[in-house]
């Protein structure tokens, strides 16, 4: 499908350039993915760690630059079949990967709904909220 997708492409773009006046050049332009979530996802590694990877909270045994919890790892790996490790927390690559499974699952695009559900509930949320804003 891939190849025939491919084939098709080639075949229109020659035949665009043989009816392309001299001077003028056909070309594909790169695009770079959209990340919706990079800017809150920046901001609340500013706000757990200040960007630390190797952070760790004793008291939440929370770990990593985002400071993953075991109880959301365990539902993580229970919701996508993974087998991470808390102690692969400390990659930010894993630890982002288990933020943005979250934050897609989000009803709606709301960044301040995401920031306060990861950070837990209550009213601490707000002020948690605050201060990710002022990073986004």
């Amino acid at each position: 499908m891939k190849r025939l997708l491919l084939i098709s492409c080639m075949a229109f773009m020659s035949s665009l350039a043989g009816n392309m006046t001299p001077g003028k050049v056909l070309y594909i332009a790169s695009y770079e993915p959209i990340q919706p979530y990079e800017q809150l996802w920046r901001a609340v590694c500013h706000v757990e760690t200040k960007n630390n990877p190797l952070a760790y909270n004793r008291k939440e045994q929370a770990t990593g630059i985002a400071q993953i919890r075991p109880i959301r790892l365990k539902d993580y790996n229970e919701r996508t079949r993974s087998h991470l490790k808390i102690t692969e927390m400390y990659d930010p690559k894993k630890s982002k990967t288990v933020f943005l499974f979250y934050a897609e699952r989000c009803k709606y695009f709301d960044l301040e709904r995401i920031a306060k559900s990861w950070n837990g509930r209550g009213k601490k949320t707000n002020k948690y909220w605050k201060e990710v804003k002022k990073h986004l």
